[in-house]
């Protein structure tokens, strides 16, 4: 069974389908609330800070990040990515930023999935909807 919602709801357009639709806008919903909230901030830089979803993860080719990096680009809006497994210097047409205190200087809000370590002593910068500090 496909992963990507927008992939079930294609393979499955001919059967009653509310609850998939139902999800696909549900994350739609969610990608367009958390570039609204990070463009309230009015940043000239945001940096993504790690593309995976889990600790321990290498998926970060179907990140949902890629949905809000381009809600915000497409608002003239500069992102950087910050992704120490990535050996790339770009991901989505944005720059990588391999050095981390580089890459904090640089972003006026940081992204992230999960709130890290390394991110608080720039946690007034920081953007997650990471209650809880964990997966």
């Amino acid at each position: 069974m496909p992963k990507d919602t927008k992939q079930l709801l294609a393979n499955y357009e001919d059967l009653p389908n509310n609850i998939i639709q139902a999800i696909v806008e549900a994350n739609r919903t969610r990608k367009d609330f958390i570039a609204e909230s990070v463009l309230e901030r009015d940043p000239n830089v945001v940096g993504v800070y790690r593309l995976i979803m889990k600790t321990g993860s290498d998926n970060f080719r179907a990140s949902a990040m890629q949905g809000i990096m381009k809600r915000l680009k497409g608002k003239g809006i500069e992102v950087i990515v910050y992704e120490p497994t990535l050996q790339a210097d770009e991901f989505f047409h944005s720059k990588v930023i391999e050095d981390l205190e580089s890459f904090k200087a640089l972003a006026d809000v940081i992204l992230t999935n999960r709130m890290a370590k390394e991110l608080e002593y720039v946690a007034g910068k920081v953007y997650t909807r990471d209650l809880f500090g964990n997966d």
